[in-house]
């Protein structure tokens, strides 16, 4: 055992306090700042000389110089942490941080504690004035059922205006003192102890504070009553208002300090009495020849100060001199206390807010003045300046540091230096004091020392920590005068914390009875935000020429030495092994060698073994009183191990081969199968390997059957006579197996040899068949391509089953007994369902026989005769056991066949990547079926389905054998799906029958609705985990509409909009309302959380659902619910509720709510297919249609009705209107129009969907004319060209007569264009023939209106005189209808 630097605690966010408090640091901030497992290397591995070289320089440039000070701010700040770990105190000028602990979840799983920020903010109330000290005191619990945590910790805070603040730890100020008006230079505190000898001093707790003239005690007793009532006097202001109770004056005491130019640190030493001799001396000095003393001598408290001239000062104040200054507290509470952390300091305890101290100024306190303390004596040095003195735990020594780098340890007694180290600057020093271990010394010899007795008194050892920043390096001392026994690289920018106190509060008595958690010293680095303490054992403090343990220790270095040798010799390694371990005197440290050496895997198993027969020769030859029964025991039970391991290897090294042949039809005996259930196993058991070894890659191992000592020894213990095994995970229990019966069961060892070593040795019958059934269950792919494993298994198991304990004699027939219940246990756990499957039928089998020579003997018993062994040959024994074997086999080969079907993959050519689809599917087993719920089964192939990426119409292909069984049942679709598949049918592969075969085994769990339901869920759920995936959605709604249960389809329609869609598609209505078009791809990503694109399918998507919900809900009055069944090997299936009966479990719809959703998703599936502008979807409704939105569909809801607004139906019409042109323009615009188009793709809702038609839906629900729309329609096609279309689509205009006076400015504009384009001849003679009325009339026509004007005249001229058949002779525009069919005859008829 070395010294040692232990982590216990990280920050969660040290750099979010570094730019709290330097807010210039936070720009260009590396990430990953906070580096865990810093490295850190032991000062025995690097040479003495790494630490003597010279100092680097300072760099000079501005931004390494900030660079540095990025990592070494916390040597600028003012840092404390308390001693029992419970909070950390980081301040800078006029800011703080308080950090308290919590425990988390490391990466490898592991608690830690992490330091969080749980309070920031500004501690002055002065103006101008910092923080300059701080200190984080624990203030014991009253409780008596305290556990020894402290009540709670205190915050002292020192300031440059000289007050004193105390706050609790969520930086509530308590109390406010102005004891000296100067700059606070430090805080320390001083616990109580109990004294380890009779003879030395009971000290008091005190807090002293150092000013630059003055020090200033603080008794504990009344600070701790007074924190206690100014505490309480908070709890109870938040509690009911202002109470004023004035706490208990603090007294203190305050020394002005003469004869010293400056201080800089302190250490108060405490009472001290000197001895009759000291005091004559003492008295000589200062009296002279004829001074006077007194009889007993008096009591005086010691102070020692580090600075200039002195540059240590010894200062000592007679006890009882003056008496003690009382200074009331003020203290006053807020009236309302909003908050604990409230402003921290400026609003509390009396204090005015700023606005009223202009008006009303502030009265400072009283001060009072210093009782003069004249130095007595000191260490003069006028070139050297003292840093810090640091007092030891003992108050004996303290080391000093100063300006020349040097540490200099002190005899506070004396006075006197007794030693110096040099290149120490800018040192920081700490202590650590260990007190021996008692139970760790063992009596050897009988005059042994008193101390080494275990009634004789601990022995305390006391060690100088050092830390030196320069250099990055920290080093453990044994003092007084002994040598470095530590050294440690940690980096440059720590911070070395000693608080040198405990808990405050606890007196002689409760001390006794706390057994506090307190540290003594602890490194925080910032740039790995870690914390640290240093271990030191206490033989460390011990002479090599003393100390056996150190002896012992050296030993052990030897050894470790020996054991990692390059190139060993055998044989003098292990007689040196044999010599060192023998030398070692300590059993404890004995039994550590021991582990050493059977941990080492450079020693063969010879050595190991010699090695350990040695020691234990040498134990039983040394007399029984003096040998340790502990390591005794433990070698006998390692000797024990290592003879196993030398057995089996031996076993498992010999020539053994059975030849004995293994037909089929010795495994169907030996299965107790017949010949159609083996073909049908074997069948079974061949489609999986063939898929399997698709589906997974197994690298080869060399190694099976072969386990090194080293790890033989490490898995296994013996305890007594029984042998069992410390780690039971599976990797553990896989690698005993296969050492103690892979061979067995490849037919290379024999299996009655191995149990009968294995038996003898006190191995359990339940451990050996755990660990058979692990190597059997993990070798599955051996165990399928050697079928002769079977036979060495059924041997195997028959020998265990044998065994002693393995089955009870009290078992009958019908109970069930805990052994096969174990095997059966395992083949349930087990993902490798081939392998568990043939290991459950040679369970059964074993089982069955058993049971059968039971039968048998109980038969011979009552004396049947000799017909008893036929009776037993043609009949199975009936036990409770043999019904679960049958249930678990039946289970086995469900499994089985699902497992096969999920390893089976599509074609790789037509898969269509997707990282969701990418992600591997989880094994099944049984426990996972029956643990999965009623749905687990239609959820796992659901999951496969997905990855797969099958359509529908697949799932129904495979199932039309099903289908013809039942020819009642209607076949929609089934010619079209058929047709489609046999497209694919070769990419597909053995899938169709595969599914088919999982049909016909899971007829209720895979019920086609079923398997639809879980298939639309799973898609849904992968789509809403990536939206942009919007083929999933789709997909999903592909297998919505393939369900044929309308109560079904409702439910899973309904649980879809509320958990996935309601959301997205309020965030994207609001977002199309709120910039009144199709939203830019940024937008949409923003509030929708997806691209414009896809946007526009999910909107379309959502249409088609809401389409299927009220179809459903309209079908779902006219079939029944249906009735969920489950198979009978598995209702005893547990778990989840599956979705289908979620989806049965919901209520009906609001059919006219639904309706009213469906509308608005039309609309906005308009603006974003068309990229409409100006339009805003919400202001097509009313009040109360605006609120029905987005609501549950299921509740009732006050819907528009009766007339509706003009208004609000000239809106609908403008946007009905805009929907149709833009409906035209995309179908029959020009091409150049097309290209041109900016328009996105049409999604996959485009493709089944009619535009205008759909827009005269609408018009239905929005109460727009619908035949506005359709006059609109046929004027667009007219328009575009389409007159083909325009002719069709008039016949369902009503108000003919409008729709021709519209047409005949449609007629107007092509023969506009057609004469009026060019200034020829022609056209000018043909305007001339034409009567001035038309010629008038053309020319208030625009042309730039047509969207096609490559229209022929002929097909202009079929239109007018469809527009002649239109209007009435009495119309007013039946003459302009007949000048235009003079007018385009004419243009037709070329001229002469």
């Amino acid at each position: 055992m070395a010294c040692s630097i232990v982590q216990f605690c990280y920050f969660q966010d040290l750099q979010a306090a570094r730019d709290f408090l330097f807010p210039h640091l936070r720009e260009e901030t590396p990430s990953g700042a906070l580096k865990r497992d810093p490295s850190k290397s032991n000062w025995e591995d690097d040479g003495w000389g790494t630490w003597e070289e010279t100092e680097p320089q300072e760099p000079e440039e501005d931004g390494n110089s900030c660079k540095t000070q990025k990592t070494s701010w916390l040597q600028d700040c003012v840092l404390s942490l308390s001693p029992t770990n419970d909070l950390m105190v980081i301040a800078r000028g006029q800011k703080a941080v308080f950090l308290v602990p919590k425990w988390k979840h490391s990466d490898k799983g592991k608690e830690e504690m992490h330091f969080a920020v749980g309070w920031s903010g500004c501690l002055n109330v002065e103006e101008g004035e910092y923080v300059t000290s701080a200190l984080c005191i624990p203030l014991a619990s009253q409780k008596r059922s305290s556990t020894g945590r402290p009540d709670w910790t205190c915050i002292v805070v020192g300031f440059s205006s000289g007050y004193l603040r105390f706050y609790t730890q969520n930086g509530v100020l308590l109390l406010a003192q102005l004891l000296n008006e100067d700059l606070v230079l430090q805080l320390k505190c001083r616990t109580y102890e109990i004294p380890r000898h009779p003879g030395v001093t009971e000290q008091n707790e005190e807090l002293s504070i150092l000013y630059p003239a003055a020090i200033v005690t603080i008794d504990g007793f009344s600070l701790f009553q007074s924190l206690r009532a100014c505490r309480n006097q908070v709890a109870k202001a938040a509690a009911s208002g202002n109470e004023n109770i004035q706490p208990p004056p603090l007294a203190y005491k305050k020394w002005g300090l003469q004869d010293i130019d400056t201080i800089i640190d302190h250490a108060s030493i405490g009472i001290m009495t000197l001895s009759p001799f000291d005091q004559m001396k003492t008295a000589s000095n200062i009296g002279g020849y004829n001074a006077a003393i007194k009889n007993s001598p008096p009591a005086m408290s010691q102070y020692i100060t580090v600075g200039s001239n002195p540059f240590t000062g010894f200062f000592y104040a007679l006890e009882g001199s003056t008496q003690p200054l009382l200074s009331h507290v003020a203290l006053a509470v807020a009236s309302k206390l909003t908050s604990a952390l409230f402003n921290a300091a400026s609003g509390w305890l009396g204090w005015k807010s700023k606005h009223e101290e202009e008006a009303v100024p502030r009265q400072k306190p009283k001060v009072e003045p210093a009782t003069p303390l004249a130095v007595r004596f000191g260490l003069p040095d006028s070139r050297r300046h003292g840093e810090s003195i640091c007092l030891s735990p003992c108050n004996t020594l303290a080391a000093v540091t100063d300006d020349f780098g040097r540490v200099i340890l002190l005899d506070v007694t004396r006075g006197i230096a007794i030693r110096m180290w040099k290149g120490y600057r800018d040192a920081q020093t700490g202590w650590i004091q260990i007190v021996e271990d008692l139970h760790e010394r063992v009596p050897e010899r009988a005059d042994f020392s008193p101390f080494g007795s275990p009634q004789g008194p601990s022995r305390v050892a006391q060690f100088l920590v050092i830390y030196a920043p320069r250099r990055g390096i920290l080093e453990v001392w044994s003092t007084q005068q002994g040598p470095r026994v530590g050294a440690f690289n940690v980096g440059k920018h720590c911070r070395l914390l000693y608080p040198g106190y405990k808990i405050m509060g606890l007196n002689n008595v409760t001390s006794q009875s706390w057994q506090p958690q307190t540290y003594q010293i602890c490194l925080v680095d910032p740039v790995s935000g870690s914390v640290k303490t240093v271990s030191v054992p206490f033989h460390l403090a011990l002479s090599d020429k003393k100390s056996e343990r150190a002896k012992d220790m050296h030993l052990m270095k030897k050894l470790g030495a020996s054991l990692k040798a390059k190139a060993p010799n055998l044989d003098l390694i292990e007689t040196e092994i044999k010599e060192l371990i023998l030398d070692i005197k300590y059993p404890a440290t004995k039994k550590q060698a021991l582990e050493s050496i059977l941990a080492s895997e450079r020693l063969p198993f010879s050595c190991l073994k010699n090695i350990t027969q040695t020691l234990m020769d040498s134990l039983k030859n040394q007399e029984l009183e003096s040998v340790d029964e502990g390591l005794l025991q433990f070698c006998a039970n390692k000797l024990k191990l290592l003879h196993l391991y030398e057995s089996v290897s031996q076993l498992n090294s010999l020539d053994f081969h059975s030849d004995t042949p293994f037909s089929d039809n010795d495994l169907a005996v030996l299965l107790r199968l017949d010949e159609k259930d083996l073909l049908k196993l074997q069948a079974l058991l061949e489609k999986y390997k063939q898929e399997n070894s698709r589906a997974a890659v197994r690298f080869s191992d060399d190694k099976d059957g072969v386990l090194p000592v080293k790890t033989f020894l490490e898995y296994l213990d013996s305890e007594k006579d029984v042998i069992s095994v410390k780690k039971t995970g599976e990797e553990e229990c896989v690698a005993l197996g296969s050492f103690f019966f892979w061979k067995c069961l490849r037919g290379e060892s024999s299996a009655e040899d191995m149990c009968r070593t294995l038996e003898s040795v006190g191995l359990s019958p339940q451990l050996l068949l755990s660990l058979l059934l692990s190597v059997w269950l993990s070798k599955e792919k051996d165990i399928l391509n050697r079928p002769q494993s079977v036979r060495c298994l059924y041997t195997m198991l028959h020998l265990l089953s044998k065994m002693k304990v393995a089955i009870e004699e009290t078992w009958d027939s019908q109970s069930v007994s805990p052994w096969w219940q174990q095997m059966r246990a395992a083949c349930i756990q087990s993902e490798n369902s081939g392998a568990a499957l043939l290991s459950a039928h040679v369970g059964h089998a074993v089982a069955v026989q058993i049971s059968n020579s039971l039968t048998e003997k109980k038969f011979s018993q009552v004396g049947l005769g000799p017909d008893s062994e036929a009776l037993t040959d043609s009949w199975e024994a009936l036990s409770l056991d043999t019904e679960y074997w049958k249930l678990l086999l039946k289970q086995l080969e469900d499994c089985l066949l699902l497992q096969t079907l999920l390893h089976s993959r599509v074609n790789p050519s037509t898969a269509r990547g997707s990282s969701l689809q990418a992600e591997p599917l989880p094994r099944l087993s049984v426990k996972k079926l029956l643990e999965g719920g009623r749905g687990g089964i239609a959820d796992s192939v659901a999951k496969w389905i997905f990855k797969q990426d099958l359509s529908p119409e697949v799932l129904k292909w495979a199932n039309k054998e099903r289908d013809a069984e039942n020819p009642d049942e209607p076949k929609e679709g089934s010619s079209r799906g058929l047709s489609e598949m046999t497209e694919v049918e070769t990419d597909l592969g053995a899938i169709p029958d595969l599914l088919h075969l999982a049909y016909t085994q899971f007829p209720c769990s895979l019920e086609l609705d079923v398997l639809h339901a879980h298939c639309c869920w799973e898609y849904v759920v992968q789509w809403n985990k990536d939206p942009e995936e919007a083929r999933f959605f789709v997909r999903s709604i592909e297998h919505l509409k393939h369900i044929l249960n309308a109560h079904v389809q409702n439910g899973i329609a309904l649980m879809m909009w509320n958990t996935f869609l309601v959301k997205r598609f309020s965030a994207a209505t609001y977002l199309v309302d709120k910039v009144g078009k199709s939203p830019k791809d940024r937008l949409c990503r923003r509030d929708v959380g997806m691209s414009d694109t896809a946007m526009a399918s999910f909107l379309s998507s959502c249409w088609d659902l809401l389409q299927t919900l009220m179809e459903a809900d309209v079908s779902r009055d006219e079939m029944p619910v249906p009735v969920l069944d489950t198979e009978d090997a598995w209702l005893a299936v547990e778990g989840p509720t599956s979705i289908v009966e979620l989806a049965l479990d919901q209520k009906p719809v609001h059919y006219p709510l639904v309706e009213h959703h469906s509308v608005l998703c039309a609309v906005l599936c308009a603006i974003t297919r068309f990229s409409l502008k100006a339009v805003k979807p919400l202001s097509l409704f009313d009040s109360k249609g605006k609120n029905a939105f987005f609501k549950d569909l299921t509740s009732i809801q006050l819907l528009p009705s009766g007339e509706m607004d003009p208004n609000f139906i000239s809106i609908r019409q403008q946007l009905l209107l805009k929907v149709v042109s833009a409906a035209v323009q995309a179908r029959h615009g020009v091409a150049k129009d097309r290209d041109s188009s900016e328009e996105a793709p049409s999604p996959p809702f485009e493709k089944d969907q009619d535009w205008p038609v759909l827009a005269l839906d609408l018009a239905h629900h929005l109460q727009v004319s619908e035949d506005a729309v359709r006059r609109h329609y046929v004027g667009e096609l007219y328009n575009h060209g389409a007159d083909h279309r325009g002719e069709e689509a008039i016949l369902q205009v009503q108000d003919k007569e409008v729709l021709a006076s519209q047409l005949l400015v449609l007629i107007g504009q092509r023969l506009a264009h057609a004469v009026l384009r060019t200034q020829t001849r022609e056209g000018l003679e043909l305007l001339a023939r034409l009567p001035p009325t038309l010629c008038t009339w053309l020319k208030a026509m625009n042309p730039q209106d047509l969207q096609n004007t490559e229209v022929p005249i002929a097909t202009t001229a079929k239109l007018v005189n469809k527009v002649i058949e239109l209007l009435p002779e009495n119309h007013g525009q039946y003459s302009l209808a007949l000048h235009l069919t003079e007018a385009v005859e004419a243009i037709a008829i070329p001229p002469l």
